[in-house]
């Protein structure tokens, strides 16, 4: 069988806990991903590792926004569309599109938009892989097979958890859009293994676009439960994809489950 693993977000930012948004667990996720890859070399075919990449004044981070008392918003405050046209909080940046992006957000009834750390910026330490799990992928290219990164993230005006779509793909921005070929791509593979941080948030979301886009290689997925850590009390914003995700009876296992 083709086997392939998607690993979503394993980053110094998500995965140190020096990280600016360190996700509490990642460290042992890391080191039980790294243990099933070296085991496993020769026997797996392709690793994609994606890479959420912000620029600073990002819609999700506070630079971008103002309050009424001139204060940026402090990390994991919740803005609403409400929240703008009272003026509680104001972008700095193109705010026509900014409110229609939050009632479009807002109309999909999965997230209310949050104000994150500034994380994985471009060309920033955080942004790089973590350093336990590179090192198993430095160990799979030896085998002569390269592991693929893919960017996610890096367009100001929308949130991007999911690998393949933006939370509000916009019309004039194509990295925002539907990633058609890497749903193709990853559907050539008898089996893809899905991996990474953070399980609340970039992983159940990856998932749900899944679901819904290529409901045929959702089917193929196998979730690694073990290599996957929620957001510190966010975990409920993920349970409804998983609880989905078994109902159609895709594979939940352990690292430790796993036969290749």
């Amino acid at each position: 069988m083709k086997t392939a693993f998607l690993i979503i977000d394993a980053q110094y930012d998500f995965c140190n806990p020096n990280g600016a948004l360190f996700v509490p667990g990642a460290v042992e996720d890391m080191q039980r991903l790294s243990r099933l890859i070296s085991r496993n070399l020769g026997k797996i075919d392709a690793i994609y590792a994606t890479l959420d990449t912000h620029p600073v004044n990002d819609i999700s981070h506070p630079s971008f926004w103002i309050g009424a008392d001139g204060q940026p918003p402090a990390p994991f405050t919740m803005i609403t569309a409400a929240d703008v046209t009272a003026g509680r909080w104001r972008p700095l940046h193109e705010p026509e599109k900014v409110l229609q992006y939050l009632q479009q957000l807002e109309a999909q009834g999965e997230f209310t938009h949050i104000i994150w750390p500034e994380h994985c910026l471009h060309g920033s330490r955080g942004a790089a892989l973590d350093d336990t799990l590179l090192e198993a992928l430095r160990q799979f290219a030896h085998t002569g097979r390269e592991y693929r990164t893919v960017v996610k993230g890096t367009h100001p005006l929308t949130e991007h958890f999911g690998i393949f779509q933006a939370q509000v793909p916009l019309p004039d921005a194509p990295e925002t859009q539907l990633n058609t070929p890497l749903l193709q791509e990853l559907a050539l593979f008898d089996r893809v293994y899905l991996c990474g941080e953070a399980k609340s948030h970039c992983v159940a979301t990856s998932l749900k676009q899944v679901m819904t886009h290529a409901p045929a290689l959702a089917q193929k997925m196998v979730i690694v439960q073990d290599t996957m850590s929620d957001v510190t009390g966010l975990g409920h914003l993920g349970d409804p994809i998983y609880a989905e995700a078994r109902q159609r009876g895709i594979a939940f296992v352990t690292a430790a489950e796993v036969q290749l």
